[in-house]
């Protein structure tokens, strides 16, 4: 039993090259079209989380979740309309999922994969009080489902690679919803350069308005959070990698 503990513990000692292949893996989940539509499922998760989680710690009243087949979601709070804690409720969803990556990618150089799974397993069900729809609490259940299992069917000295994983995943997901969006704006716009206000308001737009700084300004601020996160979490799992 007590040689079990140094195996788990020490979990991410693994070569450079399967966190290379890992990272690889996971990038090709990002840009091939049919495992994206899917995986986006979870990135959606994440994003409306990172919305609710924030709106709470700003003393906002959270109204709920609610996560949809188009892998879009909504979450309702009630509070002042403007300032710092609006500006960062509605900057949180696309920092949520290279927030998530980054933690994960730290707990994983310290051989934590096993408690990764538990912790996002539980946080999870824990959100399926906050869901106000059929599809959120499934897609909720599912994963976290996934999450568990992976965790007691797996053996141990997997669990830091898997979670290796879903950190790259989480990392390189933010700079697509960001190109995604971008295409929807540009596409709307196109369709009605007359009707802005028409379209519909994404946080970009929401951030823009809050703070009088620009759409394309926020674009370069998120990209450039996504990018560091990239750097700062990739070179903390390849710092824990054997030689």
């Amino acid at each position: 039993m007590n040689d079990a503990v140094p195996a788990a513990i020490d979990a991410w000692r693994q070569p450079m090259w399967l966190f290379l292949a890992i990272a690889a893996v996971a990038v090709a989940c990002v840009l091939w079209d049919r495992i994206w539509r899917v995986a986006r499922n979870v990135v959606t998760i994440v994003h409306e989380g990172g919305h609710a989680l924030v709106a709470l710690l700003t003393g906002r009243q959270l109204s709920g979740i609610r996560l949809h087949s188009d892998t879009s979601g909504l979450t309702l709070s009630a509070g002042q309309p403007y300032g710092p804690g609006m500006v960062a409720t509605a900057a949180a969803g696309y920092l949520a999922a290279p927030l998530v990556g980054t933690i994960v990618a730290v707990l994983v150089s310290f051989g934590q994969g096993t408690r990764v799974l538990w912790l996002g397993a539980a946080i999870l069900l824990t959100m399926l009080v906050l869901v106000r729809n059929a599809y959120g609490a499934l897609s909720l259940v599912v994963s976290a489902i996934v999450l568990f299992g992976l965790s007691v069917l797996t053996p141990a000295v997997l669990h830091g690679a898997i979670c290796a994983g879903l950190s790259c995943f989480f990392l390189f997901a933010g700079p697509r919803t960001l190109v995604e969006l971008h295409k929807q704006r540009r596409h709307q716009f196109i369709q009605s350069p007359h009707l802005r206000e028409l379209r519909v308001q994404s946080d970009i737009d929401q951030l823009a308005r809050l703070t009088g700084l620009s759409a394309g300004l926020w674009f370069a601020i998120l990209a450039t959070a996504m990018s560091v996160a990239i750097v700062l979490s990739c070179g903390a799992l390849l710092a824990s990698s054997a030689a």
